[in-house]
């Protein structure tokens, strides 16, 4: 369930970013795909209601045109991992926005991008379904639920507020809590006096009643105002 539409900008338009616009467009949400070949559209269907922009993720202007200073989230998923990188940290960086992806094909950079605060997929894990976890935490309940549909696990990115604290202090006692916790693409169990780092993917047991306060818990402080950004 949506708690509200977002504008999302993906960058590059191959499987991954056309089937990630369409099922964006699905669920409500407004998109701009960027990519430097006009032939990659052809992807998308002829009615596809969203923009498509012929330029590039790490043009300032591009991003602009393609709606930057309002957007809520952005996937850079080019084939290339330099690109992608860098069209992710001008999206954090220049225009704040708070959700931002980038797709790599050599996952030994991974804990790099971490350290600057840019989530990654590699490509042998990538899937559609893990963007959007990624780039809409709130808009996908839950991964798995009990046969009462009271319990469930889902996952989210860990705030930026929480890095440098004690991960395992998240939970609700009695509402909700933590799992696991994935940092770098490993999985980790040993996280009783783990401290949180940016881009760590916590997976959380919460009652569907607590849903809402888990969210409140993990969510970030009111986005500053963008105006002077450059």
């Amino acid at each position: 369930m949506l708690h509200g539409a977002v504008h999302v900008i993906i960058v590059g338009c191959g499987r991954v970013g056309s089937g990630l616009g369409i099922r964006l467009i699905e669920l409500g949400h407004s998109v701009a795909i960027l990519d430097k070949n006009q032939r990659a559209f052809r992807r998308l269907p002829e009615d596809w209601p969203g923009t498509v922009i012929v330029g590039s993720g790490f043009d300032r202007d591009d991003l602009t045109r393609a709606g930057a200073e309002e957007a809520g989230a952005l996937a850079a998923v080019t084939s290339g991992d330099n690109t992608n990188i860098l069209t992710a940290r001008i999206a954090r960086e220049n225009f704040g926005i708070a959700n931002v992806v980038a797709r790599i094909y050599d996952p030994r950079r991974a804990e790099i991008y971490l350290r600057v605060g840019i989530p990654t997929v590699a490509t042998v894990t990538w899937t559609i379904d893990q963007v959007m976890l990624r780039l809409l935490p709130d808009a996908v309940e839950g991964e798995w639920s009990d046969s009462s549909g009271r319990l469930m696990l889902v996952e989210r990115t860990l705030p930026d507020t929480w890095a440098g604290k004690r991960i395992n202090d998240l939970g609700l006692p009695g509402q909700a809590n933590l799992m696991a916790v994935t940092r770098a693409g490993n999985p980790r169990l040993d996280f009783a006096d783990l401290v949180g780092q940016e881009g760590d993917i916590l997976h959380i047991a919460v009652l569907k009643d607590a849903l809402d306060s888990l969210e409140q818990r993990l969510a970030p402080p009111d986005p500053a105002d963008r105006e002077g950004r450059a």
